[in-house]
């Protein structure tokens, strides 16, 4: 699947967002090579046959439930689950106009930038108007004008961020509505993470937004159960977790005693109660890809072999219920995991270290 066009774009991009991120400053004498096989990214772990011919099964399937407008499923989620599956695409290396499935992926993005709001926010018109949308379709943005360029994307895309920067509240944390009232740390992972994609893009994101977020997130640390809460002063949850630790490494805290706390707590509820789990499994792989090592190893087999034994078969097109159930639907189970499966590819700059 990863043919020689599309390896060499994934290098380039994952090295440009390394170069342009200031926090931590990264030499621009670095060896493509290098930069990629490092133990961080943790290059060793491949995706199988197996794996592959289920990563392209569920591709065709998302392909197969787009709707005529561009978008995946109606009111009121429409942008987020449609930004999810543009994130999938990605993932498994589809670019608007590349590829299989170049013309659906285009067909969502512009879904999505039609409906950026002159105010920045974006949600279609009868979308509930929640950050957690706004977030995630931020982050398909960014993304795709880091891989692409266009230039349709980077003033839309500023509005975005300029909105979330603005929303910020005095705790440093975001809630529901792009307000400054209080906070919690499902909407504000998703909000940090889309700041990382436009840093990484070079739009100007304040050094004060980011340490402000960090404070919020260190400030949900519960150090009786080693895990997250979520808000401060709560219990530690599993998704909670995930979410806090991918906060703080997209915020270029990599090496912070609580991130690694945070995984190890990941590894100990793996068998437990993983309350969220498709929402936490979203950010629990990035964040032990980030550590590498045995660590990302660890946590790839055994998603992996989660994600085989549970995908549901269609003809030569794959996709998943959602595991743990949470009221979530197939289109959101399906793009989630398959990002994860596709992982081993490392054509999403957004994770590199």
């Amino acid at each position: 699947m990863m043919n020689l066009r599309a390896h060499l774009r994934s290098a380039g991009a994952s090295l440009l967002a390394m170069a342009i991120l200031s926090s931590p400053p990264v030499a621009l004498a670095v060896d493509p090579a290098s930069a990629l096989v490092s133990k961080r990214t943790a290059s060793d772990v491949t995706i199988d046959p197996q794996a592959e011919a289920v990563v392209r099964g569920a591709c065709k399937w998302l392909a197969s439930q787009q709707q005529p407008g561009g978008n995946w499923t109606g009111a009121p989620h429409s942008v987020a689950f449609t930004s999810y599956a543009l994130m999938a695409f990605m993932a498994a290396g589809h670019l608007p106009g590349e590829g299989e499935h170049g013309k659906v992926v285009a067909r969502g993005l512009k879904y999505v930038l039609d409906n950026c709001r002159p105010d920045g926010f974006i949600a279609a018109a009868n979308d509930e108007v929640k950050m957690y949308g706004h977030g995630i379709a931020t982050i398909a943005l960014g993304e795709m004008y880091g891989q692409t360029g266009d230039i349709a994307i980077k003033p839309k895309l500023a509005r975005a961020i300029k909105l979330i920067i603005d929303s910020q509240n005095n705790e440093g944390g975001w809630r529901y509505k792009p307000v400054k009232a209080d906070a919690d740390i499902s909407v504000t992972v998703l909000q940090v993470v889309a700041l990382r994609v436009a840093k990484n893009s070079g739009i100007d994101v304040p050094q004060a937004t980011i340490d402000k977020a960090v404070e919020y997130v260190r400030r949900c640390y519960n150090k009786d159960q080693q895990g997250f809460s979520y808000q401060p002063g709560g219990g530690a949850g599993w998704a909670r977790t995930a979410a806090a630790i991918y906060s703080l490494q997209v915020c270029g805290q990599y090496d912070d005693p609580l991130v690694l706390n945070g995984s190890k707590y990941l590894f100990d509820k793996w068998s437990g109660d993983r309350e969220w789990y498709t929402y936490g499994a979203f950010y629990a792989a990035p964040a032990q890809y980030m550590i590498g090592g045995d660590t990302w190893k660890r946590w790839y087999t055994q998603v992996s072999a989660e994600l085989m034994k549970s995908v549901k078969r269609q003809g030569d097109m794959s996709y998943w219920t959602p595991i743990g159930g949470n009221g979530q639907n197939n289109i959101y189970s399906t793009s989630v995991y398959t990002m994860i499966l596709a992982m081993p590819y490392h054509y999403v700059p957004l994770y590199q270290r």
